[in-house]
């Protein structure tokens, strides 16, 4: 099993970069090639795929990114030529927030996701996302909004203020904190 790999960029597809180590050209599937730079050096995370007739590298700039991946094809129904569209085109936090929120809307925008799976995702993953080293995001709270907005506060004041305040506390402390914050 490889962890990652550092080399040349040589080539940059719709789908795939291929990483020159040592005069060894690597075909690695990722998220977004673009992100990329051609002729560049780039450490990229790897997670190799093999099953009977197919050996598959998929590439990932960061940990968190591998770990989100790893922990989406963990999921019954989702293989990695699904989970790899939901990296490219979602942003870690608002798939990370969608399932710890079940927001199955969201989940259903990316392609082959349907009601069956996202139902999936949300039972399988929900609660356990929180240990993807790096997450420091908190999502948002429905409820902390909605008082606040019924204080007369303006939704781009709040918006400032919300995401420094923790969402593990009650929503009566959530209150307070986020008062003192738009006080200041």
């Amino acid at each position: 099993m490889y962890a990652y790999i550092k080399g040349m960029v040589t080539d940059i597809e719709s789908t795939y970069i291929v990483v020159d180590h040592q005069g060894l050209g690597f075909m690695v599937y990722t998220p977004n090639p673009y992100s990329f730079e051609l002729n560049k050096e780039a450490m990229v995370y790897l997670y190799q795929y093999i099953r009977e007739d197919e050996q598959t590298l998929y590439g990932f700039k960061t940990k968190e990114e591998k770990e989100l991946f790893l922990r989406l094809i963990s999921v019954k129904g989702l293989g990695c030529k699904m989970a790899l569209p939901m990296l490219a085109t979602g942003s870690l936090e608002g798939i990370m927030d969608a399932i710890e929120r079940e927001n199955i809307l969201y989940l259903k925008k990316f392609p082959k996701i349907g009601d069956k799976v996202a139902r999936q995702i949300i039972l399988d993953l929900k609660g356990k996302l929180t240990t993807i080293e790096g997450n420091n995001h908190q999502p948002v709270n429905d409820e902390l909004m909605e008082v606040l907005e019924g204080l007369g506060y303006r939704k781009a004041d709040i918006k400032k203020v919300i995401s420094k305040v923790d969402a593990r506390k009650t929503i009566e402390d959530q209150i307070k904190d986020a008062l003192k914050l738009l006080l200041k």
